[in-house]
């Protein structure tokens, strides 16, 4: 499997001087092909690098610094082959910038029955070394995934591979920017936020961008620009007669291309990684954008309708957490239901703007009249998502902290076909049912959008809230109303008395 962007996991192992210098040549021996199998394992999609092990409270304090300022590192992998004394991390961990994940593992798998002796016990004695080396991460109360097993095991560098995954995401929205084309959609709440806050917490800022700016952009398009997007979209999508370049709707369809390589200018120009609209601002447009987004999607961005920033930022992670994966990513909303007592079923949909990474077929390009908004009728791609896992992921700002609420999906065929359904969609059953997803859902102040994803799983969103030190919550298949509320409640009670925690 490809590398993420380059990024890379420092594998950190460690020791003290009292073993004396064969053992620590030992141990680097043994951390060394650790690290080169990890490196070489396609369940982890960054780069190991071995780094020389630690026996210091000085060479602690120097690692942590080069990984800190080092841009490619996104994380450490620490484990300690032998007993690290633990007061030696106190002021390298207090200073450290970037995530951990504590790999509590050996280099043997087995014992050596017949031949152990003092000397392989005093090298191999990471189930004590790991465990003082973890008292430290919590009296200092800091945040870390520990993973436990052997090295060699495949469910390990899975997990590890999962913290990457998240580790890449965070990295990516370190000093990221997210234009707002306008404003929120008037009275709605859950779509807005404390943006000053979120950058503060996640590294990334949303400011405002006037419409006109972008629009100004989208006239200097050319018309030979525009010819040839449009051939581009005859050649990868489905595209009716009436619609193509010489049908007698092709204006409709140049329109929507004008709009996707104005709004491609102006976030490459802007260096964004994503961004929002509104239909109630759209000053200057001659249509809502919506195949312009879905295909800016697919090639990465963000994007949250109505001016929903925080999924806008979601999705964006998520995708980067995806690269590789089989699977798409989207921007999605929980539409309507079909609530028949047999075959209880969600339809996630959207206006337009759903990613076609999520297509279960050759997408058709399609115009049809929106009904909201007073534009000409919109491009946009319509397909169906193919059947299989899948979660929705909700980012909320409840004023005092930021939660992420993630629930596990199965998407399923619709039992009937919908021919008169001008967008894409999914069709899904939320776990453990729909009643108690919703009941949960509500119950946790979960957004009306979500990133939805094929590809990652709550595991690497978990691993990513847990970079963010924020609140995760999740609904799945053993989840229970009651004792979901009780974690809400309990939750409640923790982040108000965490302020007040000192090491």
């Amino acid at each position: 499997m490809a590398k993420i962007a380059n990024y890379e996991l420092w594998f950190v192992t460690g020791s003290q001087h009292l073993y004396g210098p064969e053992v620590l040549k030992q141990v680097a021996a043994d951390s060394t092909q650790i690290a080169k199998a990890l490196d070489e394992s396609a369940a982890i999609p960054a780069k190991v690098v071995f780094k020389p092990v630690l026996v210091s409270p000085e060479s602690v304090s120097a690692l942590v610094a080069e990984a800190n300022n080092t841009p490619a590192c996104i994380g450490l992998v620490m484990w300690c082959h032998t007993f690290s004394p633990s007061k030696m991390w106190i002021n390298g961990l207090k200073e450290l910038k970037k995530p951990a994940v504590h790999l509590h593992t050996q280099f043997n798998r087995d014992i050596p029955w017949g031949s152990i002796d003092m000397d392989f016990m005093n090298l191999n004695q990471a189930a004590h070394g790991d465990r003082e080396h973890g008292f430290i991460w919590t009296r200092l109360r800091l945040n870390r995934k520990v993973v436990v097993g052997y090295w060699q095991e495949q469910a390990v560098q899975e997990k590890i591979g999962s913290f990457a995954r998240a580790a890449a995401a965070w990295a990516s929205w370190q000093g990221a920017k997210f234009a707002r084309f306008g404003d929120n959609m008037r009275e709605v709440a859950v779509t807005e936020g404390d943006k000053v806050s979120a950058q503060f917490k996640f590294g990334y800022s949303v400011n405002y961008h006037p419409v006109g700016d972008l629009v100004k952009v989208i006239n200097a398009i050319s018309d030979k620009e525009v010819d040839q997007l449009v051939a581009e979209y005859e050649a990868v999508y489905d595209v009716s007669s009436d619609l193509r370049s010489t049908g007698s709707r092709a204006k409709f369809v140049r329109e929507q291309a004008r709009i996707e390589l104005g709004l491609r200018a102006f976030l490459k120009e802007g260096n964004f990684k994503g961004f929002t609209n509104t239909f109630e601002d759209l000053w200057g447009l001659e249509q809502l954008p919506g195949l312009a987004v879905q295909r800016l999607m697919a090639d990465g961005y963000g994007f949250g309708a109505e001016g929903d920033w925080k999924t806008s930022a979601l999705v964006q992670a998520v995708k980067v957490m995806a690269t590789g994966l089989k699977g798409g990513t989207s921007f999605m909303e929980d539409y309507t239901y079909h609530l028949d007592p047999a075959n209880k079923l969600v339809l996630g949909a959207h206006m337009l703007e759903v990613c076609p990474s999520i297509a279960a077929e050759k997408p058709k390009l399609e115009v049809h009249p929106l009904g909201i908004g007073g534009k000409m009728d919109p491009a946009r791609l319509v397909f169906t998502t193919p059947a299989g896992p899948a979660v929705g992921a909700s980012l909320i700002d409840l004023g005092n902290r930021f939660r992420l609420l993630v629930n596990d999906l199965e998407v399923v065929t619709p039992p009937h076909a919908m021919p008169k359904l001008p967008v894409a969609q999914a069709m899904w059953k939320p776990l453990p049912s729909l009643e108690e997803s919703c009941a949960c859902w509500i119950y946790a102040g979960g957004a009306h959008h979500t990133a939805f994803s094929q590809a990652v799983g709550s595991e690497v969103l978990e691993d990513f809230a847990r970079i963010a030190d924020i609140e995760f919550v999740s609904i799945n298949a053993k989840t229970d109303v009651s004792e979901f509320q009780k974690e809400l409640r309990f939750n409640e009670v923790y982040y108000a008395m965490n302020r007040g925690w000192t090491i």
